[in-house]
């Protein structure tokens, strides 16, 4: 036998009345086949068994991956019990960002405050005027970057629900970049969520941009990196709230 740490969220964890535990599986048992442990329990998951999203490890998996001794397995609802996916939460997109848009993917009547994030391009950078910016991503992994720092906001404040959306291409000043939504019952939680969103982006999510200058253009590293160079964040930080 195997054990697996099993971590439930949001709707599930208040199903199920509990937020983890520890279960013995026989070898060879899958993510999909234990969450249908989990729904013969609370048979209203049954219904969303193709919406929620599994985790080995902090990293999303099949439900036909096999469960290994020690493995902690996430189950990671969708927002208020609807059908939406990572598809829908988490986008890299060419065409113009509606914050509005995003907002609704997270909003609801159970929630008392919905915070929303609009980066928008600068017209000056690194003492230079900025004429525009063209930003490259990788976007199945920068969806999956955006989707790991849902459920990372998911573990920090249970009750928040957090939808992002990031530009490519050319962008002139003033234009959307990028728009973070958090929705939460109390406003605490959904400023502190949306704060820690933004700066994730900037770590791990892989999305790079070109600056265009009035006199040249250069491919700029990790802004991260850069407010390191700069001191406007410090070397080590910790991302615990």
């Amino acid at each position: 036998m195997i054990m697996v740490d099993f971590r439930y969220f949001a709707i599930m964890r208040e199903m199920l009345g509990r937020a983890e535990e520890r279960r013995e599986l026989p070898p060879g048992t899958t993510a999909g086949e234990a969450f249908a442990l989990v729904a013969e329990e609370q048979p209203r998951l049954a219904g969303m068994r193709r919406s929620v999203m599994l985790m080995v490890n902090q990293e999303y998996v099949r439900p036909d991956h096999v469960l290994e001794d020690g493995n902690e397995l996430a189950f990671i609802p969708p927002v208020s019990g609807g059908d939406l996916g990572l598809a829908d939460l988490f986008r890299i997109t060419d065409e113009e960002i509606d914050p509005r848009e995003v907002e609704r993917m997270v909003a609801g009547p159970d929630v008392g405050a919905v915070v929303t994030f609009t980066g928008t391009v600068r017209d000056n950078a690194r003492g230079q005027d900025v004429v525009a910016l063209d930003y490259e991503a990788y976007p199945p992994a920068a969806e999956k970057m955006l989707a790991r720092i849902g459920a990372e906001i998911a573990d920090r404040w249970p009750s928040a629900r957090v939808s992002i959306t990031h530009r490519t291409g050319r962008l002139e000043p003033s234009e959307v970049s990028v728009v973070i939504a958090v929705a939460s019952p109390h406003r605490d939680a959904a400023f502190a969520a949306a704060a820690y969103a933004i700066e994730r982006i900037k770590e791990i999510v892989p999305i790079w941009k070109k600056e265009f200058y009035r006199d040249g253009a250069v491919w700029v590293g990790s802004e991260a990196d850069y407010q390191r160079e700069t001191g406007r964040i410090p070397t080590d930080r910790s991302h615990g709230t």
